[in-house]
Order: C-alpha cells, then structure tokens, then sequence
C-alpha cells in the first residue's frame, strides 16, 4: 500500500488523475479496499471490483508490478497498452475473465522478473546488464483459473545460468491444486472421460484422458509407496475387516478390505497397512501379516481382532508370542445373536460390560463363572458358549490400566478407517476392480494416517512393563 500519494492512472472509461491509495488482497482475488478522490468528492467502497475504475497496486508484491507500472505518471505506450488490456478484460468478462486477466498480469510479472535478471530494462543500455533479452517462449499452464497460454520470456549470453521465471515450475504443466482435484475424482470414483468433461466446463482445455490417466498412473505409484513403506516396533497391533462389492471375471462378488493399526511405544498411532482380498480365508490374512512382517514390523506383544476362523490362525502362526484380546464389543454382537430367546437378547449386552468393567482378571473371571451359572439351569447350550469364548476377552487386564479401556476393542479401526471406507464406497456400489478398490481404500487410510501424523497427539501414554496378572 503506498499511502497518500498521488498518481495519474489510465481508465478504460476516464481518467482518475488523484488516487490516495489502492490494496488488494491476493487470496481473495477482486477485493478491493480504496480511497479514491475525484474532483473534491470523496468515496470509500469495499466489494468486488466490477469495473476499471481503479488500478489494483501490489497484485505480486514479488515482481514489482506497481513499481513498473505506476511509479512514475509518465506511463509509456507498451504500459499503457497491456494496463488498458487488463483493465478491458476486467470490464468486458467480470469475474469470467479471471484467466485471461491472470495470464496478462503473468507475462508483466515474467517480463519484470527478466529485467531485473538483465540489469536492464527494455532497450536501456547500460554497463550493468548482464544479458540480452531473446523472445518468447509459448507455455500452457493449467490452473485454477483455466489454461493459461503464457509467453515465458528467454536470454541470451547469459553465461551458465540461463533466466526461468520462479513463478512457474520448470516442466510441470498444471498446478498442484489441478493434480489434487483430479485426485479427489479419481478417490470418488470418477472415470477418467468424466474427470476430462469436469475439468472442461472450468476452462482447463486439452487435458486429454491420456494426460488424466497418466495423473492416475502417478497416483498409483504413489499409493504403492506408501503401501510399502518401512514399518518399525509397534507393541499394539489392531486388525479388522470390511466387505465391499467388486466387478471380477464379469461377475459381481464380495471381497475383504484388511486394514491394521498399529500403536508404537512413543504412544502414537499409524495405520500400517491395507490389502484387498477374495476373503478371509488364512491364506490371505497369512499373507497381509507377513507383508507387515517383512516391512519391519516387529516387536507385536498385543492384537486385538475379531474371532474371524481365519485371522485367528493366521496370527496363531506369524505372531505366535502375542497375546490375543477379542474385541468386546464384537462378542457382545455374538452373544445378542446367539441368545435363544427376546428377554436375554436386551439382558446379555448389559450383563457382559458388567464382566468387562471388572477392575482385574479374576474378578473378571468370578463375574463370568456367576453369569455363566446363571443362565445354565435354563439355556445350557448358550452357558457353555460364554464359558468357552469371553475369556478371549479377557488379555485386555494384562496391560497397564491407563490402556486397557481403548485397547479393549477394535473399535479405533472400526470407526476411523472402516466407517470411512463404507462412506467412500457407498457412492461407486461396484468397484470396476480389485486394483481400483484397493488404490480408493489405500487413499483413504493414508488421508487418515497422514493426519494422525500431523496432529502428533499420543493415543496412549505408555508404561514400558506390562502387568502379568
């Protein structure tokens, strides 16, 4: 902002031969906050700018644009010429013409950013220039605003260190808001055609399905990345899975997403890994906990897990050491299943947490044998049941009691990572593939694990010994 000075600006329309100050705020591209002085009236207006009435000071503070243009009010013809092609772009397209108004400030900006690389300005002779300026160069940039055709201007003898505008990044094409919505479609699904037709109606022009579906292909590069990134010592293991529904051999069948969380002796939590799967047979759960494994893995002295047949003995046979917890909350869902009549069905959820809330393993294990008498005067069958599977739930009174509420169930990967994944593939009812499943899921979680990272907030605050009770 240059304060209370006055200059001669060139209008479209008129002439404004005394203006106080002018400021634009970058983010908010249009807004205008003036204090314009015409004859002896004054006006104060704050909006959006409509019309060429004014000139926006400071558009890039970094190139230097108001000192080129309004220093001085002896304005010459090639500076009069592009601020009247601005202003007229502005007055004729509105907002409309946000790209066409971009690409000139961006030629001024390049053009500025060349003299000062020169030690020169445009046909100036001096001793101090360094170099020569060489014409132009034609760039398609795709941005936010549209395809923006832009002249990058070029040197010559400029020695060993050739002039490129910083404000464009040497050989990318579109900027990375452009990359991130084309990921966001490709996340919900959005077939590349589409994703083409969308960034049309925005005015990004000859973006074809190709160059959409090399994105993709980065993408994917990416993804699988961080699907075998390192792993490192994680106490805590949490596993789960969900089912989505997949296009396969022409026919529409249920597959496994597997997903584990891991919690680390620093007392953060990450999410390890996801696979996708034709089941949960003990082949594939064998063969998610071994890619864990060789990733670095290691250190796993507690899982918690549903009593899935085949998860149980894959873990029985890559982390035979660690203690099992079965999540409480999955076996309270079994035991409502299985109750024989409607009065234990609304009891037998209350009656466990009762067991579950015992303050150590054996008194966990009084209240069981209680219940367990309880009901084997009149339901045997479901007394044996209880009898055989909640003492599975039961491993969670090993650990520090500052841990065992949150590691009781598998609820953390439930809630954050499976919920989620439903909500994002709820909206595609039929993944085309398991690949296109897999990448959408492994979005997902990362977006999630990412943050985690971000906030760096502890999910536990850690004990280093466990209580052996």
């Amino acid at each position: 902002m240059i304060p209370y000075e006055r200059y001669t600006l060139a209008c479209q329309y008129e002439i404004c031969e005394h203006v106080h100050f002018v400021q634009v705020d970058l983010k908010n591209f249009g807004t205008v906050t003036s204090c314009l002085e015409i004859g002896s009236s004054e006006k104060r207006f704050q909006g959006i700018l409509k019309s060429p009435r004014i000139v926006c000071q400071n558009l890039l503070d970094h190139t230097k644009i108001s000192n080129h243009l309004y220093r001085r009010t002896d304005m010459n013809k090639e500076d009069y010429n592009l601020l009247r092609a601005v202003l007229k772009q502005l007055s004729q397209n509105g907002t409309c013409g946000f790209g066409e108004v971009m690409t000139d400030i961006f030629n001024i900006a390049m053009q500025l950013e060349r003299e000062e690389f020169l030690g020169a300005t445009h046909y100036e002779r001096t001793d101090k220039r360094r170099a020569y300026a060489n014409g132009y160069k034609e760039r398609k940039l795709h941005c936010e605003l549209g395809t923006l055709t832009l002249s990058v201007p070029k040197t010559a003898n400029h020695g060993d260190t050739p002039f490129y505008p910083t404000s464009i990044e040497r050989g990318r094409q579109r900027t990375q808001n452009v990359d991130r919505a084309i990921r966001k479609m490709y996340r919900k699904g959005v077939s590349t055609r589409n994703v083409e037709d969308v960034l049309k109606e925005f005015g990004i022009e000859n973006l074809s399905s190709t160059t959409v579906s090399r994105v993709r292909a980065e993408i994917e590069d990416q993804l699988e990345s961080w699907r075998s990134r390192p792993l490192k010592e994680c106490p805590y293991l949490v596993l789960d899975a969900r089912y989505d529904k997949v296009r396969v051999d022409g026919a529409v069948r249920d597959v496994a997403i597997l997903t584990a969380i891991g919690i680390s002796r620093d007392g953060t939590r990450s999410i390890l890994g996801v696979a996708v799967s034709l089941s949960e047979a003990e082949v594939y759960w064998r063969d998610f906990l071994v890619s864990l494994v060789d990733r670095g893995l290691t250190g796993v002295e507690y899982i918690v897990s549903d009593d899935h047949y085949g998860l149980k003995a894959a873990r029985r046979a890559v982390f035979s050491s660690a203690k099992w917890q079965r999540c409480q909350f999955h076996l309270s869902k079994n035991a409502v299943a299985r109750a024989p009549n409607k009065d234990i069905r609304k009891s037998i959820g209350r009656e466990l947490r009762a067991v579950y809330n015992s303050s150590n393993a054996e008194k966990a294990q009084q209240a069981l044998d209680q219940l367990v008498e309880q009901y084997n005067k009149t339901q045997p069958k479901f007394a044996d049941w209880l009898k055989y599977n909640v003492p599975d739930c039961f491993a969670v009174f090993s650990l520090p009691e500052n841990h065992q509420f949150r590691m009781r169930t598998s609820n953390l990967i439930e809630r954050v990572v499976q919920q989620e994944i439903k909500r994002r593939t709820r909206l595609i009812r039929v993944s085309p593939s398991e690949k296109s499943l897999l990448n959408l899921a492994t979005e997902i979680v990362r977006e999630t694990d990412e943050m985690w990272l971000t906030e760096n907030r502890k999910y536990l605050t850690w004990e280093d010994t466990f209580d052996e009770s």
